[in-house]
């Protein structure tokens, strides 16, 4: 086995130095991958509108002791700063969105994995009642702005010739495994970040930009932390969750994160990964208690949908999963 091989077959707790720009860093998702990263090495590059909400976790970051294993000895790390936030709108036009690309890629002197974590739920509207400002908002920001901050980044990431990984989140909802009433838009939203990941993925192969979707379920978080203690809630799980739990974005997601940003991953582009304990498999339950469960989650999908927005000052700000 060549040492090459050797080295990337273990764990994936060494990132030094890559520099990655996560959107929607200001909280849940978003931040969990920017603490986690920082852990490995990386560099961060912490993007939000509300930059007043990333000066404290850059300050985490910065402040962070690193160190790491080698054959011989510990190698600390001490190269500052290490968090660096960035001021960006997924939402904006494209080229407003392409100036605050530079400036991140200037801050470390390049981008080497992007992660499109930033969106909006919306309200929870039936597709009768849903108004064309509220569609147009959803898939500006969801889809539109996942694909004009991807442009940015890769085209620099082309020209340069130093090739990365793009990692977009996207959401079960955007399958056949996990839409509540109430969300066309949102599923629409995240069906198209699915496509835009695999389009991207076949175009950009020839210039080692690798380009993956991560479609999660539903995961406790700041987010959900007040759904999550709902009865109803576990009764759905253990009644149609074959793991019958739900799980913590740190490690389920974070660490297939690091995994895509890793080299290792050189040969995985172009895919979804779905991370949500196995929910289409609830089919193999008893018909009974598939009623009961979904009539339950259906009964109370407005609930649902709002706890998971209520962390917001808005119906309609960000979201950070």
């Amino acid at each position: 086995m060549s040492s090459k091989v050797a080295t990337q077959l273990e764990p994936w707790c060494d990132l030094r130095n890559k520099a990655v720009l996560v959107t929607g860093a200001s909280s849940g998702l978003g931040k969990d991958v920017c603490l986690d990263l920082a852990k490995a090495g990386c560099r961060i590059l912490a993007a939000a509108r509300r930059v007043d909400r990333l000066k404290s976790l850059c300050e985490e970051i910065n402040q962070m002791s690193l160190s790491f294993p080698t054959s011989s000895s510990t190698t600390e790390v001490d190269i500052q700063p290490r968090a660096v936030a960035v001021e960006l709108d997924v939402s904006a036009d494209g080229n407003t969105i392409d100036k605050c690309i530079q400036k991140a890629w200037d801050a470390f002197g390049g981008i080497d994995a992007l992660v499109n974590n930033a969106g909006v739920r919306g309200t929870v509207r039936d597709p009768l009642e849903l108004s064309e400002e509220e569609w147009n908002h959803v898939l500006r920001t969801n889809t539109t702005g996942t694909w004009l901050v991807s442009k940015a980044v890769c085209i620099r990431m082309r020209d340069s010739k130093r090739g990365g990984s793009v990692i977009n989140i996207a959401s079960i909802a955007g399958l056949n495994r996990g839409q509540l009433p109430g969300g066309l838009h949102y599923v629409v939203s995240k069906t198209g970040v699915n496509a835009v990941s695999k389009v991207m993925a076949l175009e950009l192969g020839p210039f080692k930009i690798r380009v993956n979707s991560i479609s999660p379920g539903l995961f406790k978080s700041e987010i959900t932390q007040g759904l999550m203690q709902k009865d109803w809630l576990s009764n759905v799980a253990l009644k149609t969750v074959p793991l019958r739990t739900f799980g913590t974005a740190d490690p389920a997601l974070t660490s297939l994160v690091r995994y895509l940003i890793h080299d290792s991953s050189e040969y995985v582009t172009g895919n979804n990964f779905i991370v949500d304990a196995g929910i289409p498999a609830a089919f193999c339950f008893s018909e009974e208690n598939i009623f009961i469960a979904f009539a339950q989650a259906t009964l109370s999908s407005k609930l649902l949908s709002s706890a998971v927005m209520s962390h917001n000052a808005g119906s309609m700000e960000y979201y950070e999963h």
